[in-house]
């Protein structure tokens, strides 16, 4: 058995790139065009000016988004320990300020991960995607005033379902804008289901999982996060949703808005569940939302998604071009920076949609060769027409994990191998590679050897194989915290690197200490549906707690007229709407928002009770009992190393 005692500290802080990660980076440097210095032009161009590091604080004084700890990518030539076209997106990410696209329109880049566009009508200004925090959107807009003198927001646009493009709606519209209701909010049909919906779930899980994804509690620096491909990292602001007033149903619907005209195309089930692009004619100006930008996207991001349809992508920017191609002088889009001329657009957006359909096409033809996910990730290679183009490249999805992403759409996780149907949960699994390998100290000495090599792909699965058997060998630990650091090194994709890295750093350190998860939102709330938040309840139901138990609950909605029977049995919790139970153990009348009060931990049922904000019939202990069999979901699970809660 290896040493699983105290190891220095040597052995817990970054390393040194290796050698054959050094000659990795020279073969990039030789292998992409790096005097192309275009990009660097055009994230520049237009600029008017800014705030120092784009600091951001909220009214309480805390930082909620700064640029300061990235000064590091100041120097032009990329350290040993990252990739070079990874440390050119991350440089080309840092310009940050209010830009000039065309006369009339303007973007504030820089001041989160996404992009707020401001486009000038006759008498206001109309607000395009709002940021992620309230305070960056506050932020963002003021600074646009101070460079174009104060004009009244005349509409807010959301152009697709993801918070950093609609989390800051209150940093733009105050109370008075919203009591008169006199500013339309547009988005695409479907915008709330699917934006209060999609993380809602799955939330927790997805939440733990961004930070491998996003790299948030990594150290910025050299060795650690740089980017995460289509900016920095996500903002740590007040988040609140505003409830569209107007909703895009279908390509070709217009709307004129302070003499504004705007011409939309649906994107739906593309970079989200609900995305619309829009055309400005009297600017000459497309935007593309997220579906168009400097990178590959993802089409199922780490944190966890529905697949995202890789060939509706494509149609839908092949539909863009049908609608607007050589008519478009300029071409922002909700990430990174714009470009220009009708035929540079042009061809940046058939790069792109044909990005996409190779990758579709090309996947599902290597599946009916009968090539399994992982093979076909090993097989495909883009063509050098798109491996070329800079916009391409893999910064935050990856031809690599996105062919994988295509092959679960269409065919699930299972290979067909029987082998694979059901294999063995990790720690199980572990302890009997580590016995087949001849123990723990035969393991590690192969892996020591091919680690020299360069080999780290196949030492990170044998050294996790390890953890998993013996979560507590220092020497397993930490030489695959050694591997998984060397395997963000190489990566040109931010998002891999940053989850090699967070991965290393775990190992090392343990989790982080973070504060306990805070309380739904109460905006959140308001904006889901009653389901929803039975859908919610249901999620947290620990089943064989509920072993053998009944209960049935009626409640009346007085202010939104609803009617609803809760039931659990068979360890399920199942509903339905419009209807009472004559057999309910319990009945609650009470208004919706008085519930959401409750559940954001405003108050509490009883005092709620106590002031007659609900009324009860038959056994309220009943509820008490429901709620007794509820899990409470941690903020924080092991990743990378076997669970240490048991869960019953």
């Amino acid at each position: 058995m290896s040493d699983a005692g105290h190891k220095p500290d040597s052995a817990r802080v970054a390393k040194d790139a290796t050698a054959p990660v050094i000659a990795r980076h020279a073969t990039v440097l030789n292998e992409l065009p790096f005097s192309d210095t275009r990009d660097f032009d055009e994230a520049r161009r237009g600029f008017l000016g800014t705030i120092d590091d784009a600091m951001i604080t909220s009214p309480q004084g805390r930082t909620v988004w700064s640029l300061a700890p990235y000064a590091f990518l100041a120097a032009e030539t990329a350290p040993p320990s990252v990739d070079p076209s990874l440390w050119r997106q991350s440089r080309l990410n840092m310009n940050h300020g209010l830009f000039e696209v065309v006369p009339g329109v303007y973007q504030v880049r820089g001041f989160d991960i996404a992009n707020m566009t401001l486009i000038e009508g006759d008498r206001g200004v109309i607000v395009v995607d709002t940021l992620t925090s309230i305070e960056g959107a506050r932020a963002a807009l003021q600074l646009y005033y101070r460079h174009r003198g104060e004009r009244p927001v005349s509409a807010v646009i959301f152009t697709h379902t993801h918070a950093d493009h609609w989390g800051g709606a209150r940093g733009v519209l105050d109370d008075a804008a919203l009591s008169r209701g006199a500013v339309p909010i547009i988005a695409p049909d479907q915008f709330m289901e699917h934006a209060v919906s999609e993380n809602i779930i799955a939330g927790p899980a997805m939440l733990r999982r961004a930070q491998y994804q996003f790299g948030p509690l990594l150290a910025k620096g050299p060795r650690g996060q740089v980017d995460c491909g289509l900016g920095k990292s996500m903002a740590a602001g007040s988040v609140a949703l505003l409830r569209p007033t107007d909703l895009i149903r279908a390509t070709g619907d217009t709307r004129t808005i302070d003499g504004v005209t705007l011409e939309f195309q649906m994107a739906p089930n593309s970079e989200a569940p609900a995305e619309m692009h829009f055309y400005v004619p009297r600017c000459k100006l497309l935007n593309l939302a997220e579906n168009c930008t400097h990178n590959f996207h993802n089409l199922l991001p780490f944190r966890g998604a529905d697949v995202r349809d890789a060939l509706a992508w494509s149609k839908y920017l092949s539909e863009a071009l049908q609608l607007w191609g050589g008519k478009a002088e300029a071409m922002c889009g909700q990430h990174h920076w714009p470009v220009w001329g009708a035929e540079r657009i042009d061809t940046m957006i058939r790069q792109q949609r044909d990005l996409y359909k190779f990758a579709h096409d090309q996947t599902l033809r290597l599946i009916n060769h009968g090539l399994t996910a992982a093979e076909i990730a090993e097989t495909i290679r883009l063509p050098k027409s798109l491996d070329g183009a800079w916009h391409t490249r893999g910064y935050y999805g990856h031809i690599r994990h996105n062919v994988k992403a295509i092959y679960q759409k269409y065919l699930g996780w299972y290979d067909a191998n029987p082998a694979n149907l059901d294999p063995l949960p990790p720690v199980e699994a572990g302890r009997k590679y580590v016995e087949y390998m001849g123990g723990a100290d035969a393991l590690l000495a192969k892996a020591r050897a091919d680690f020299a090599r360069g080999e780290f792909r196949f030492v990170a699965q044998a050294l996790s194989h390890l953890v998993f058997a013996e979560p507590d060998n220092q020497d397993g630990r930490h030489l695959l915290a050694d591997t998984f650091e060397q395997l963000g090194y190489q990566s040109e994709s931010a998002t891999w690197r940053n989850a090699y890295l967070f991965g290393a750093q775990e190992l090392r350190a343990g989790m982080p200490k973070v504060p306990a998860r805070p309380p739904m939102p109460r905006e959140t709330l308001a904006a889901l549906k009653t389901s929803q938040l039975w859908d919610v309840l249901g999620v947290r139901l620990n089943g064989p707690k509920a072993e053998g138990k009944t209960i049935v609950l009626n409640w009346t909605f007085t202010d939104t007229a609803e009617r609803w029977v809760l039931t659990l049995e068979n360890c399920a919790l199942t509903y339905l709407e419009g209807a009472a139970a004559d057999n309910a153990d319990a009945g609650f009348e009470l208004p919706r928002g008085v519930l959401d009060e409750v559940i954001a931990k405003q108050t509490s049922f009883p005092e709620a009770v106590v002031a007659g904000r609900i009324k009860v019939r038959g056994n309220p202990m009943k509820l008490a009992e429901l709620m007794a069999l509820m899990d409470e979901f941690p903020r924080m699970f092991e990743i990378v190393e076997p669970k240490r809660t048991i869960m019953s």
